[in-house]
Parts: C-alpha cells; structure tokens; sequence
C-alpha cells in the first residue's frame, strides 16, 4: 500500500467510526505534511496539528491558548446510570465514588477541507469510544469547536461528561473574568465554579448564589472561550494548575437513541481584553437595551401595609426632593400569590391609585412568581385541572405550588392573559422572583423533573427561567422593565435587569462570618462587598444593567453608615434601586437604622447624581451595540496593563473611575489607578497616578471616592431634575417633559471629545476652547461647568456662522442661569480649584475663554 492510500483509508476509518484500528495507521502518513491547519486571518487565527495533538489560539505570533493532547478527556463510565446527575461541581474528588474516570485520548487525527475553512479532529479513547471535534473560523476573530462524542456499545463503557482543559500564559498577573454573578471576587483565578445552583448548607442561604451563571471566561491577555449548552457544567480557573483552566460539562444521553449530547465551545481573540465581552455577545444574543425611565432610581419597601401607604411614599419621596423615576409595589398587595388582582380591603381604586402614581412621574412595578398558591382559587384549580404543572417533579424550592409549566403553550397563553391583567390598567414592569426550583442536583443523584415538550431538569435548569421571564416580557409594551433574580446565558436578550436576591445588611464578604442583631452567628452570603463584585461580574458576563437592594435585605435595616455607603455605591451603578428587608424607606428613622434628616441629605446629593448622570449613563448603553462594553468595567480588565485585580475599583463608562468605601469605619482609600492625573469630583483635587503606587482619597462619611480622568468630559441632566419619566403634575421636573439643557461638567487636561447617542457633542480643543454641537434630544443649549479653572478676563463665543460675540459676565451661577434660552453668558466661582460656567445657545458653538 503507498503512503498516500494509507493515509486516505485511515482517514476514512477515523471519519466513519473512529475505530481501535487507527493505531495501525501508518505513523509516516500523518507526516506526510508537517505543517499545521491554519484557519482565519493572520492577526487572530488557530492552527490545528496535523497529527490532531494540539489546537492553538494565536494572536500573529503570540500563543493565547493552547489545547494540547490532554486538553479533551472524555468522563467515562462502565454504564450510564439514569438516576445519577453527573454533576461536574458535585463530582470534584469524588469522580471514583461516583465511577468516572476521565481519560485522555489514545490516538489522534486530523484533516482539513481545501481549501482549509475548517478541520476535523478524532480523538480515540479506547473502548470504543471516541469524539470528533469541528473546527471552523466563523468570522469575527471567532472560531467554533463542535464537539460530538460517540454512542457506546450496548453493554461497553460510555462517555458521561467532556472536559476541555486550556493551557493559558502562565503569567500569574493575568486575571480571568466573567462566569456569571459571583460574590467573592472579580478575577476567577483559584476558584471551582458551577454553572448551576448548587446546595451549600455552610452559608445561610443553604445555596451557592449561582443564580446568574454564564460560561463564558476571557483571559486578560486576550482570549476567551464560551461554551452553548444547557448541561450542567463547572469551570477550574488555574486552581490544579496556574497555567490551566478547565471547563467540565455533562453530556450523557436523553433521548432512545443513547447518543450523547454535542457540546459547542466559541474561542475570541481581541486586543483589548474587554473587547472580548462584544465577541460573546454573538454567542449570546445582545443585551436588551431597557427603557430611559428605568434607569433612574428607584424606590420600594418589603410590604406594603395598603393603597394610603403607597401614595403617602410617593408623596413624601416628591416633598423631600428625592429624584426618583420609579416604584415598586412587593408583596401582599394581590388577595394570595398570583390571584392578578389587588385585594381590595387594601387597594380600594388601585387603577386610580396606579394615575396618581403615574402624574407624580414614575413608573409602577409588581413583584411576581411564577406559582399558584392553594388560596388562588379559581386560578390554581384550572391550573391543577388543564395540567398547567410539570407533569413530574422533584423538590420545589418555594412554599405556595410547583411552578407553572411553560413549555406547554396552553400554560404559557393562560399566564400571559393573567400578566396583562396589571399591564393592561398601567402596571410597568415586574419584579421577578424566585423561579428556581429546577436544581438539578441532589449531590450526585439527579432531582428528576419532567416537562411537557418532553424536557427534564438537565437542560431546564437552564431554560426555565427565559421562559418565565419572556412569559412576562410578552404581555409588556417595548418599552418594559423587568428586574429579575435568576437568569441565563441568553436572557440578557429578554431586557432582564438583574438584582442579586437577598444579601446582608453588613459590611461583610461572602461566607464572612458574623453576628447580626439577633446574636446568632452565620455565614454570610455578603454585604455591600459583595454586591459589588457582583455587579462588576455581570457585566463582563454579558448582563450590563444590575441593581443590588441598596441596604441590603437579610437582617435589615442597615444602619445610618452602612446605608451611606450603599446609597454612594449605587449611585454608581447601571441601575440604583433603594429598598430593604425592613420595609424602611430613607426619610423613615428608627433607633436600629440610626438616621437622620444628614442622611436623607445624603442621600438626596447621590440619588440626584444618579439621575443627573442619565445622559452619560445612556450613552454608554446604546454603545453597548457597538462596542459590547458594559458600564460598569473592573478596573483590571479595563487596563490590563497594571496586573492587578481589585474587587471594589472599577471605571463607570471611560471617564469616571469609582472607588466605594466597603469597610466599616474607613475614612481613607488608597486606589491604585490607572497612570496619569485623576481629578476628584468633589473637589476637583488632582491625583497623579504611576499605575502602580496607591494614591489616598479622602473618604468622609458624605463622601464617595469618585474621580474623573483628566480632560473628562461628563453630560449631565440639570440639577433640578426629579424623573425620566413621564409626569403629568408640573411640579414635577421631568426629563420626559422637556429634556432641557444639557450641563457638561469637564476636567483639566489633554483635548477630549463626547459623542453622545442623540448627536450632541462637546469637545475641548488643544488650545483650551471648547466647540458644542446640539443634537436631536439636547437642542436646548448648554450649561458648561470646567472645574479647576482659573477666571477668565474674558469667554468669547463664536456661533456657526462665524459672527464672534463678548459674552456678558454674571454674577453667579443662578443668575446666569435665568438669563433666556438664547442668550449666552458665564459666571466664575472659587469652588472646586475655580469652577468656569459659560452658558451657550442651541446649535453649534465655538468659545474661547481668555
């Protein structure tokens, strides 16, 4: 036979069936052609061995990954035992108890098509068993990895689970990002993570907090892998090995035909490691973008005593002057968990009571479920009665009923006729509960489900809760709001907001032990701490609006100092929802929560900040198309440069870095920030920074450590603002109304320019002028506040015609400010180093301050 044939008939052998006869393969053929498959651009492309060994991401030269001949074993088993989990995460040092051994292949080939737009790998495991791996390039510095393993032989071994493993840098400096909602840390790195919720009876809520897991991982050097399966899953970051991170996943057959599940893996390769986020996003769906109204704060409290309370906070909230854009009502309000009504011994004219809500410009939300306690009566026996339930269950983990079925189309159109019920007379949006009963674990043994389109827990674990979401989001106009808990690679897609479920009231990390009030010590799920790795981990997970309760829930209330800090955290945040455990809205005092009329201050001073921050916010979010990057950015995925990886610093957008005080008693940070000159917000102090050494910010009990970049340039709504929302009451300042003019608040430094999403844009030029262009919802004109800035003798205005004008000094801020809408000026104040406002008519400008 020549060298030639041999190597096309063990192709064909490899191809077909992968069979034990590939180790009689003649060793020369398959180095008849030494050099590797190439597939993509040169800039980011793979090569695959041509004797299948190794796959390897480079970027030009650089290796990024390397996928070598350990990197894909196959979890094997005598038989697969139908009443096992195989749950990766569970099986960790308990693979031989359960029966698995993971094996690496013993034979390997590979082959390309001509010309190569992809190439097959053979991995040969014995016994049969085997598993073929497709790689293609799909464009977009994207390349896919199918992977389909073999079906066993009736009475052989058979492959239970895959594992890839992928050698990294080594480089202990890189960190690794993304996973999902995680409470401990940004970077990964060290860390076992599940892709499911697990039981954890060692902290208080008796689970792990996956309740917003993603596989999808980026490396700070530049690479990131993802993976499209609903099976349960885990993922090893450099914890056996600091150069290797795993991903494990369940592949074990559902269906008659006892063929394993396929598992798809994504490899990315981009420049600037936050870039990777916009590459997952072609895996994932992109993120919904939610309305301008939902991103103002928000109010709410634990219970609601009746109708009179509702509308005794709204108009407080509007006395007090605190900006809000929205409510929500939590239960009781409905007569029993999900009755779609308001029980109307407390809401006695709840569609008046939703107007007034409304004209006092904000938006209205329910907390819901996706159950039917007994008292829901007439609803719970049709359900019970068309089968509305899972036709099989495990152990539900709420107390009112199973939950609701939604893969069963007739389940489904009688939940949404339910939810249209409160849309229908003005409810906004909901707050979505609980959902996550399908835990598909009990230890190694499964907690067996079964639906009605033939699904069990393996994969509805995974798919239950975009159901129960998209059964809400259907019956809500476009413009909705949705805050859930539990979701899923892909539900960014529904226009979920997530909120973390119930986090402690404290100061403390996840699994910190402590003492509340009650005097009994637990294992925390996190404070405030963990709210804000939370948060920072979404965002790079593909989930870019998150709201934690801003005071926690478990063991509320906060007390004054805590809920200070919270309230400037979230002010900070992509959404800010102000709510707690203990039903105490701001202005309410009780010797636990120790306020005072200084705290409602400051909260006044950071919920306004929030809101006036809404057109730099908004921008950001429609880039969220572009450019794939959330607002909220860890500072060491931002500016992988530096090599560290702090949990509680990170960049809100480009220009503004964010340094929350999390510890109890602390009246100082020492950030590390990126190199060059960082300016305080607050008082326009300068910082300069090296990249390395910490810099010291004070840090009061009023203030947040928040700095701008030098030369920032940051849009803000007036200072009088009260709502994005719609509001029919006049005294109500509303953005939905009259978006007014635009106040831009810029720092000293290098020439800059924002792009805004209406069109609008401001710029400071090298020379120290500064050129303004109206757009399509800013054509109001301009208040511009250049703070650090000495006073001029005098502002000179060029308008777009060219015709130069002397602006007219004023006395002071508020006197420029009632000057008419057409007519220009400035004033100076001593303020932050010297605080310039130079007020400027609609349309294009150009001003010189001399």
């Amino acid at each position: 036979m020549s060298r030639l044939t041999s190597v096309v008939a063990c192709t064909l052998a490899l191809t077909a069936a992968l069979a034990p006869g590939l180790a009689a393969c003649d060793a020369g053929a398959l180095s008849l052609d030494a050099a590797p498959i190439e597939l993509g651009p040169p800039r980011y492309h793979v090569e695959v061995a041509r004797d299948g060994r190794a796959i390897t991401l480079f970027r030009s030269e650089e290796k990024l990954l390397v996928l070598g001949e350990d990197a894909f074993q196959a979890g094997i088993v005598d038989a697969i035992d139908a009443s096992a989990s195989y749950d990766p995460y569970v099986l960790d040092g308990q693979e031989s108890e359960a029966g698995v051994t993971f094996r690496s292949p013993v034979a390997f080939h590979a082959e390309s098509t001509a010309p190569p737009a992809a190439a097959t790998v053979a991995l040969d495991y014995g016994d049969g068993l085997s598993v073929a791996i497709v790689i293609r390039y799909e464009s977009e510095d994207g390349f896919t990895l199918g992977m389909s393993p073999s079906a066993s032989a009736p009475g052989m071994p058979a492959i239970a689970l895959v594992k890839v493993r992928a050698r990294t840098s080594g480089d202990p400096a890189e960190g690794f990002y993304g996973l999902g909602e995680w409470e401990d840390s940004v970077d990964h790195r060290g860390k076992l993570r599940a892709m499911q919720l697990e039981p954890d009876l060692d902290v208080e809520s008796a689970n792990n907090e996956a309740h917003v897991p993603v596989p999808f991982l980026l490396g700070t050097h530049g690479w990131a892998m993802s993976f499209t399966t609903a099976r349960v899953g885990a993922f090893d970051v450099a914890r056996k090995d600091p150069a290797v991170v795993e991903a494990t996943f369940a592949v074990t057959p559902r269906g008659a035909d006892g063929v394993p599940d396929s598992l798809q893996m994504w490899l990315f390769g981009a420049d600037s490691p936050i870039d990777l986020v916009k590459a997952n996003y072609r895996v994932s769906g992109e993120a919904r973008v939610p309305p301008p109204w939902a991103l103002g704060p928000w109010i709410w409290r634990n219970e609601n005593r009746d109708q009179e309370e509702v509308l005794d906070d709204v108009a407080t909230l509007r006395r007090l002057d605190l900006a809000t854009s929205g409510i929500w009502i939590d239960r009781p309000y409905a007569r029993a968990v999900n009755t779609f009504d308001f029980d109307p011994a407390k809401f006695t004219d709840a569609p008046g009571m939703i107007a007034k809500v409304h004209a006092a410009g904000l938006r209205l939300a329910l907390w819901s479920t996706p159950y039917l306690e007994t008292a829901a009566d007439t609803l719970r026996a049709e359900a019970d009665g068309k089968g509305y339930f899972p036709p099989q269950h495990g152990i539900p983990l709420n107390k009112w009923s199973l939950p609701i079925d939604f893969t069963n189309a007739g389940a489904y159109a009688f939940w949404g006729d339910l939810v249209r019920r409160y849309t229908q007379i003005g409810i906004d949006g909901f707050k979505l509960d609980y959902g996550e009963d399908i835990a598909p674990s009990l230890g190694l043994a499964r907690n067996s489900w079964g639906f009605a389109n033939g699904a069990d827990e393996r994969t509805m674990h995974h798919d239950y809760s975009q159901l129960y979401h998209r059964a809400y989001g259907d019956a809500l106009p476009e413009d909705r709001f949705l805050l859930c808990r539990a979701a899923h690679a892909g539900e960014q897609q529904t226009g979920c907001i997530i909120w973390p479920g119930d986090m402690d009231a404290s100061f403390t990390r996840h699994r910190e032990k402590f003492t509340p009030r009650d005097g009994k010590e637990v294992t925390g799920v996190g404070g405030l701490p963990a709210t804000v790795v939370m948060g920072l981990s979404l965002g790079v997970s593909g989930f870019p609006f998150f709201g934690s309760d801003t005071g926690g829930y478990r063991h509320s209330p906060p007390d004054d100092e805590l809920f200070i800090r919270w309230t400037q955290q979230t002010a900070l945040s992509s959404v800010m929802q102000v709510g707690d455990g203990s039903s105490q809205p701001p202005w309410v005092f009780t010797p636990e929560n120790g306020r005072t009329t200084k705290t409602v201050d400051v909260y006044r001073t950071y919920a306004r900040l929030h809101m006036r921050l809404f057109p730099y916010e908004w921008t950001y979010a429609q880039r969220i198309k572009i450019d794939g990057r959330p607002i909220q950015r860890p500072l060491g995925l931002a500016h992988p440069e530096m090599g560290i990886h702090p949990s509680d610093v990170y960049l809100f957008g480009d220009e503004l870095l964010v340094a929350p005080v999390v510890t109890r008693g602390e009246r100082r940070r020492d950030v590390v920030a990126p190199a060059g000159t960082w300016i305080d917000w607050s008082d326009a102090t300068p910082y300069a920074s090296d990249g390395h050494a910490p810099i010291a910010i004070d840090a009061p009990l009023e203030k947040l450590p928040l700095l701008m970049r030098d030369g920032a340039i940051v849009p803000l709504l007036r200072p009088t603002i009260d709502t994005l929302a719609a509001a029919d009451d006049p005294s109500v300042d509303s953005f939905a109304r009259d978006p007014g003019r635009l106040y831009v608040r810029i720092a000293p430094g290098q020439p800059r320019r924002f792009d805004m999403w209406d069109g609008t844009r401001i710029e400071r030029s090298a020379d120290g002028s500064f050129r303004t262009t109206s757009g399509a919802v800013f054509a109001s004109g301009f208040v511009l506040e250049a703070i650090a800035t000495s006073a001029p003798t005098e502002v000179v205005h060029e308008d777009e015609s060219g015709t130069r004008t002397t602006l007219e000094r004023s006395a002071s801020l508020a006197a420029l400010e009632a000057l008419g809408a057409s007519t220009g000026g400035w004033a100076w104040d001593p303020a932050a180093r010297g605080t310039l406002w130079i007020k400027l008519p609609a349309g294009a400008s150009h001003v010189i301050a001399r």
